[in-house]
C-alpha cells in the first residue's frame, strides 16, 4: 500500500515538473504617455473649439491622467473616464459598441454594465494587438468628433508605442 501511495506520488511530481507556468508579462500605460494623449486629445478638440474633458486609463481600466478644458461641462470628467473604461475592457472603440447596440438589440444590456458608457469618444491604445489602456473624451458636438480627437492624440505619440 505504502509502495502505491509512494507511485502516485512520483507520478504527480513528474506531471507538475513539466508543465511549469511562465510568469505573465503585461505592458501597461506608463503616467507620462496618459499625460501626453490627455493632452493631446484636448488639444486636438481645442483646434476645433471644443471644449472637452479626456481621460486615459490603463490596461486595467484604473485612470492615469484626466484633463478638462476650460469651460468643458461638468458632466465631461466623468463621461470621458467612463467611455476610457468601455474601451479598454471591450478592447474596441465604443463607437463600434454604440453601432452594435443600435444594431443588435440582444446587446443593448452592456450598457447595464457598472461604469460603461456605450457613446462614440473611447478608443482602446494597443501595442500591436495588446491593448495596453483607452483615451476617452468627452464634451465635443457630438461622439464621432470625441473619438476624432482620441484618434489624433493617439497617432501623435504613435512611435512611442513600442
Amino acid at each position: 500500500m505504502i509502495r502505491r501511495h509512494h507511485l502516485v506520488a512520483c507520478f504527480v511530481a513528474l506531471l507538475s515538473s513539466g508543465a511549469s507556468a511562465e510568469v505573465l508579462q503585461e505592458r501597461n500605460m506608463p503616467m507620462d504617455i496618459a499625460l501626453e494623449l490627455a493632452q493631446g486629445a484636448v488639444k486636438a478638440c481645442a483646434a476645433h473649439n471644443y471644449n472637452v474633458s479626456a481621460a486615459v486609463v490603463d490596461r486595467a481600466g484604473v485612470l492615469r491622467a484626466l484633463l478638462r478644458a476650460d469651460n468643458a461641462g461638468v458632466h465631461t470628467p466623468d463621461a470621458a473616464r467612463r467611455k476610457a473604461y468601455t474601451a479598454v475592457s471591450a478592447r474596441t472603440p465604443t463607437s463600434a459598441m454604440a453601432k452594435n447596440v443600435q444594431d443588435n438589440p440582444g446587446a443593448a444590456q452592456l450598457a447595464a454594465i457598472d461604469d460603461f458608457l456605450i457613446l462614440a469618444g473611447g478608443v482602446p491604445v494597443k501595442i500591436g494587438n495588446e491593448t495596453i489602456g483607452a483615451v476617452g473624451v468627452g464634451g465635443a458636438p457630438g461622439g464621432n468628433l470625441d473619438e476624432a480627437c482620441a484618434l489624433a492624440a493617439i497617432e501623435e505619440i504613435e512611435g512611442k508605442l513600442k
